[in-house]
């Protein structure tokens, strides 16, 4: 699939199948995110690849929205540093997440975003240094609807070019 497929296909996947991922997937999609571009090159971020069913489980409580988690076959938490340092530190993860999921949707791997509410008990559960920051973690897994990966964008649910694009000003 080329980018511009992926981008024009992509969608969040929530139901997956319980298959686990093999690991040269995984770390396709772990090294996808690595190789993201950032500000400056400054690459700040660290990603805790998570498997475990039981801990799975338990980071999706940790976001109201965050219940794909539990059947996901692989999450990956993005840590960044301090965010309140510079603006690009999110978005620099941003980039790392979204580099991860079209890896992820060219290998047949459907993924969503969660953002994770209680930061400090995902601390305690996955163990991270002080100084690092949890704010999202995207869950992987083989859709259990595979017709997702080639269905056709949906009518109406993106706004037009149009009511997007200002040319020179608003």
């Amino acid at each position: 699939m080329n980018v511009s497929d992926a981008i024009k296909y992509k969608r969040a996947v929530r139901k997956f199948k319980d298959v686990p991922l093999p690991d040269d997937v995984v770390f396709a999609i772990l090294n996808a995110g690595r190789r993201a571009q950032s500000a400056k090159n400054t690459q700040p971020w660290h990603f805790i690849a998570i498997r475990k069913k039981e801990t799975l489980a338990e980071m999706a409580r940790l976001g109201e929205w965050a219940s794909h988690l539990a059947g996901a076959a692989l999450a990956v938490a993005i840590l960044t540093v301090d965010p309140a340092i510079r603006f690009s530190i999110m978005f620099d993860a941003g980039q790392a997440a979204a580099y991860m999921q079209l890896a992820a949707w060219e290998l047949g791997v459907g993924s969503c975003l969660a953002t994770i509410y209680q930061p400090e008990k995902a601390r305690t559960l996955l163990g991270f240094p002080e100084d690092f920051y949890l704010n999202v973690a995207i869950s992987f897994g083989y859709p259990l609807n595979e017709v997702v990966l080639t269905a056709p964008p949906v009518k109406g649910g993106r706004r037009s070019f149009a009511d997007t694009v200002h040319w020179e000003h608003w």
